[in-house]
This record gives C-alpha cells, sequence and structure tokens, in this order.
C-alpha cells in the first residue's frame, strides 16, 4: 500500500474534530496522522494483500469469540496513540476492561487509546522501513505485542514492549504469547507469496 504524506504546517493544525470529519467526508480514502500532524494518505489495499488480512482477522477473530478476552479491530479502525499520531493497523485487538473503560463517545470516533497487540502485513508497494518505523511508534506508545509480517521475504519481526524487536526467517506459526492467551497463527497461507508476473 502506497502512503503519501502531507505537511499542513502552512495552514495550521488540523484539530481532532477536523480529522474524524475529515474522514467522515471521505469515507473511500484512508488517512492517519503522524505524531507531528502531517496527513497521511493511505492508497487501498491490493488483492493479496486484502485476502492476507482477512485470514489473520478471522483467525484473530475466531480465537477471540472463544475466550472472550477483549475486541477485534480490522484495518479501518483508527487509533488516536498516547503521541498523538491517529493510526490503523492492518489488524488490532484490545482487552475488554481496557476498551469498557472508554466512554461511549470515545468508542464511536477515533479511539482515544492504544491497542494491546497489533499486526502490519507489508504489501509489495510498502516501504519496509516505513513500517518498521510504525512498529516502532506502536511499541514507543504501550503496544505489548506486535507482529510484521513481510511476505516478501518470509520474515516476521517480533515487537515486546520493553524488549529489543525479534526477527525471525521462514517460521510457520507466531504465539499470541501472554497477551493472547492460546492464539496461534498459522502463517502458511500468509507468507503463500508469488510475484507478479
Amino acid at each position: 500500500m502506497t502512503a503519501f504524506t502531507i505537511t499542513l504546517d502552512a495552514i495550521g493544525t488540523l484539530t481532532d474534530e477536523a480529522f474524524y470529519q475529515l474522514c467522515q467526508a471521505n469515507p473511500d480514502t484512508k488517512f492517519e496522522r503522524s505524531a507531528q500532524g502531517e496527513l497521511i494518505i493511505m492508497s487501498p489495499t491490493g488483492g493479496e494483500s486484502g485476502r492476507r488480512n482477512a485470514d489473520i482477522t478471522i483467525d484473530l477473530g475466531i480465537w477471540n469469540r472463544q475466550h472472550q478476552l477483549g475486541y477485534v479491530f480490522d484495518s479501518s479502525t483508527c487509533f488516536k496513540l498516547t503521541n498523538g499520531a491517529e493510526r490503523s493497523p492492518d489488524v488490532a485487538w484490545i482487552e475488554r476492561n481496557r476498551w469498557e473503560s472508554l466512554s461511549a463517545e470515545e468508542r464511536v470516533k477515533f479511539p482515544p487509546i492504544t491497542p494491546d497487540f497489533v499486526v502490519e502485513l507489508r504489501s509489495a508497494s510498502d516501504s519496509l522501513a516505513s513500517l518498521q518505523a510504525k512498529m516502532s511508534e506502536y511499541q514507543d506508545c504501550g503496544v505489548r505485542l506486535g507482529w510484521l509480517l513481510n511476505p516478501q521475504t518470509q520474515q516476521a519481526e517480533i515487537y515486546r514492549l520493553g524488549h529489543p524487536k525479534e526477527i525471525l526467517q521462514s517460521p510457520q506459526q507466531l504465539s499470541g504469547e501472554t497477551v493472547l492467551p492460546g492464539f496461534t497463527l498459522n502463517l502458511a497461507r500468509i507468507f503463500e507469496w508469488k510475484p507478479p508476473c
């Protein structure tokens, strides 16, 4: 997914409400906002990335329905992180008591909460460096466990709160560890990558 960053310094800052209204007025466009207030316009996801994202979301959703420990969010959900950035991970999960502590209004708009768990899936057009920076930002804002999945190189980068990232080459599966107890993601469908013709 290609992203375009627009600096708004020349016109001033985009307030939280103005950013929310911009997103509502343009429902077919995916926006994020950096901690510095830059507007980030994301291109639509391609077919293979969309299929893989759906597989991850379904697997996490099934586990969550069985365990009922929290809530699963898709790639359209925008979270306001503690550093002021507003980001939309490909998949996110929040512990039940943390989500339920938010007010009804906070839940309806862009929730001011950092997810406990996030996944970013690299598409063929994504810059690895920008995704790694995004994962580090999640980690700095309190994400307890994050996975950056890279089908092109068959690598998984694991980001744990308070620990350096771990890079795994061609793992068969990933564990949700203590954050998502009992959750295992089979990577066979995710890492099944063929270069375009």
